[in-house]
């Protein structure tokens, strides 16, 4: 561990993600702060849960960047707030963009960054987790009808990926990004 406590020390953990961005993100990642006090991570849809990779993040990275020469941008239309019943977690659905997600999910775990995950994948935006069980009803019902006033468009072209990294103080770092184009990626 380092002088600060473990702040921006990698472990052996890694995403990739897609954060959203303008008015949407800006008011999820309010109603995030707003369910679970103090949250600072930033809206996204995570397309490779968090998981250990074999060899180093660059050569991880060299993989996925090569697989996603085949994806186009992905349109998004988010859907109603739901909870995961296993794991409590508070979300938004994903409607439009569903299969396009798991197409792409399914296509990039493998090789080095291959993972059996413990929950199926299911294309989402986290608002909360982590919550204590008798709390998640209210703060459901509050997520609903937040996002039921939220005036910003519920619907984006998701187009730039993110390998992400965590911390010993369970804080995600950017390593790399892509952006997907009709022609491939763009670095």
């Amino acid at each position: 561990m380092d002088e600060k406590g473990g702040r921006g020390v990698g472990i052996n953990s890694y995403a990739l993600v897609s954060y959203l961005s303008g008015p949407l993100a800006r008011y999820l990642d309010g109603l995030r702060e707003h369910l679970s006090p103090g949250c600072i991570a930033r809206a996204h849809i995570t397309v490779l849960p968090p998981r250990p990779i074999r060899g180093t993040a660059e050569d991880a990275w060299n993989v996925l960047s090569e697989q996603l020469q085949d994806f186009s941008p992905i349109p998004i239309e988010l859907g109603d707030v739901e909870v995961f019943r296993q794991s409590q977690v508070i979300y938004v659905a994903v409607k439009a963009g569903h299969k396009a997600l798991e197409e792409m999910h399914h296509t990039l775990n493998s090789g080095p960054v291959a993972f059996t995950e413990p929950f199926p994948y299911h294309p989402h935006i986290t608002l909360a987790q982590e919550l204590l069980v008798e709390t998640v009803p209210a703060a459901t019902e509050t997520a609903k009808r937040m996002l039921a006033d939220c005036t910003a468009q519920r619907s984006f072209v998701l187009d730039k990926l993110t390998f992400v990294q965590n911390t010993l103080d369970n804080r995600w770092m950017d390593l790399a990004a892509l952006e997907l184009t009709a022609q491939g990626i763009r670095r």
